[in-house]
Parts: structure tokens; C-alpha cells; sequence
């Protein structure tokens, strides 16, 4: 399979880039984040785990099995890469959001502020629109879509759990399918760990200097910032990710997702949070901030 040049950039990165080196013991920084996963998580069904950017190792996680093996749609935790794909194939563009969204039977009606002046990219992303990820998906074929989403690595196997599941990603066969594909609602399921190594490799391209993909982490900071996942933002400390719900398979529940980096520069960590049941979206981004608290914490001791 050919690789894009950003990828391409990304595996030299793998090799050359070198370790962090932290303001504490690894250890210190360990126990600080599990003491804050316990308290954000508990009473709540779902796993989290939070990772090293530089070399891949996980540094905490709280139901790590659950994490391996749990295969959910991402919902809007997607739409980075299909940003990411838009913006590598010179197709992104801006649009005006009309709101309301039909496909096939399913209501996505977008619920961000109101505006009459055309979405760019990098705003569609921080406020998770689901118009405008629609719509732009109809200018991939549905087996370049597939395969987009394949090299970001959402279903890989990473290796960090003894039993992991892979992902699966199924081509589009009419253009509400590839469209809810683009929304991470129907045709791809991930596991939290698989989401987890497609984060890191977004937090590795962070890293690098291709200009066409700036958009891609203004939004991700903008969504944080002042989008979808702004109950992840803690003080001192600038971070980047995205929210995601979706619905399971009974539609009786909702399953909530938040995975992204900090500091959003220079990314050290990654992380996921997957909440079964839970709230919605947001539902999983105060985990989050929890979690790039004590990170940051840590991160500043003398």
C-alpha cells in the first residue's frame, strides 16, 4: 500500500523521535493519573486508557480487557480522519451549515451555535457538525474512503493487552452509508485501544510541519477550547480531542467517547475515555480533564 507524505513523515517520526523525557518518575506520573481514573470513573461502566505519545507505552488504564475487546462505533470521535482524508486529498472545503439531517431513517439535526457564514474546516471539527462531515464525504468513493480509514489506524491491533479484538471498517454501498460512515455512526467499529493508536498517531503528525494540515489540529485544540469537548479543559494546560456519542446496538443507550492529547504543541500523552451507557458526549470529556489535570500537575512539580 502506498503511503501519503504525512505518513510517510510519521514512520521516520516512529524511529527518530526521542523519548520524553518527564518532569517526574514515570511512576509518579502512573499514580497520579490512576488516582485520578478512579475517582472521575467510578460508579461509571467503560474503560480508559492513557498512553506515552513518543514511544506507545501505556502509562495508566482502568479496565484495560474492556478496552482490547469492547467494538463500538465512534461517532463523531471519527471525524479527524475524515479531516485528516479531505485535507491530504486536497479535498476540504467550506459550506454553509443547513442543520437539519436526514439519512435514511436516522435524525442528525447539528446542534452547535447558529451561523449564516460558511463553516471552515477547522471550526466544523471543534464544533462537531455533522452537515458538513456529510456532505464533503460524498466527494470520496466509498472504497477510498474505507481504505482512508484504515490507514489511520483505527483498527489496528496495538499489542498493549494479552486478548485484543480488531476493528472493522465495511465499504459504503450507497451515499447515506458512506455519510454515516463519515459520522462514526454505521460501517466501522473500534475498540478504545484502537482509537487510542489512531490518537497517537495524530498527536506524532502534530509533531511535523505539512501546513495542509494545520486545520486538522486547530480544530481539534478549538474543540477543546471552545467546541463539543471544552468540559476537558483544564487550567495551565492546553489540550486537543474530540467527543463522540453514539447510539448501541439497541438504540436503548448511548455510548460516550473523548480521546485526544496534550499539550496540544507538543503532544506527551494520549488518551481515551469510553463510557458504555453514558450521557452523551460530554459525558466523557470531565474524565478527560480529570485526567489532563493531574497529568499537568505532575508535569509542573519542582
Amino acid at each position: 500500500m502506498l503511503l501519503s507524505e504525512p505518513f510517510r513523515r510519521l514512520r521516520a517520526c516512529l524511529w527518530l523521535m526521542p523519548l520524553v523525557v518527564w518532569a517526574a518518575p514515570r511512576e509518579e506520573l502512573r499514580a497520579a493519573l490512576e488516582k485520578a481514573i478512579g475517582r472521575s470513573m467510578a460508579g461509571k461502566p467503560g474503560a480508559v486508557v492513557v498512553a506515552e505519545v513518543a514511544s506507545g507505552r501505556l502509562l495508566a488504564e482502568h479496565r484495560l480487557e474492556l478496552a482490547a475487546t469492547r467494538l463500538a462505533a465512534p461517532g463523531s470521535a471519527v471525524k479527524p480522519f475524515i479531516l485528516l482524508a479531505l485535507l491530504e486529498s486536497g479535498k476540504p472545503g467550506r459550506l454553509v451549515c443547513e442543520r437539519r439531517l436526514r439519512l435514511g431513517a436516522r435524525r442528525l439535526d447539528c446542534t452547535h451555535p447558529v451561523t449564516a457564514l460558511p463553516l471552515e474546516p477547522a471550526s466544523a471539527l471543534a464544533y462537531s457538525c455533522n452537515w458538513y462531515f456529510a456532505r464533503l464525504a460524498l466527494r470520496f468513493q466509498p472504497a477510498e474512503l474505507a481504505r482512508a480509514l484504515e490507514r489511520a489506524g483505527l483498527v489496528s491491533v496495538t499489542g498493549l493487552a494479552a486478548r485484543e479484538a480488531a476493528g472493522a471498517i465495511r465499504t459504503a454501498r450507497n451515499p447515506d452509508e458512506l455519510q454515516l460512515q463519515a459520522l462514526g455512526e454505521d460501517g466501522i467499529q473500534v475498540t478504545p485501544l484502537g482509537l487510542l493508536a489512531a490518537y497517537r498517531r495524530l498527536a506524532l503528525l502534530r509533531a511535523g510541519s505539512d501546513a495542509r494540515l494545520a486545520p486538522l489540529f486547530e480544530g481539534l485544540e478549538g474543540a477543546v477550547a471552545y467546541g463539543t469537548a471544552q468540559l476537558a479543559q483544564t487550567a495551565g494546560l492546553v489540550a486537543a480531542g474530540k467527543t463522540g456519542t453514539t447510539a448501541a446496538p439497541s438504540r436503548a443507550w448511548t455510548h460516550a467517547w473523548f480521546a485526544g492529547y496534550a499539550p496540544a504543541s507538543a503532544p506527551e500523552i494520549v488518551l481515551v475515555v469510553f463510557l458504555e451507557q453514558g450521557a452523551g458526549g460530554p459525558g466523557a470529556a470531565p474524565v478527560a480533564g480529570a485526567i489532563f489535570e493531574a497529568y499537568r500537575r505532575v508535569r509542573s512539580a519542582p
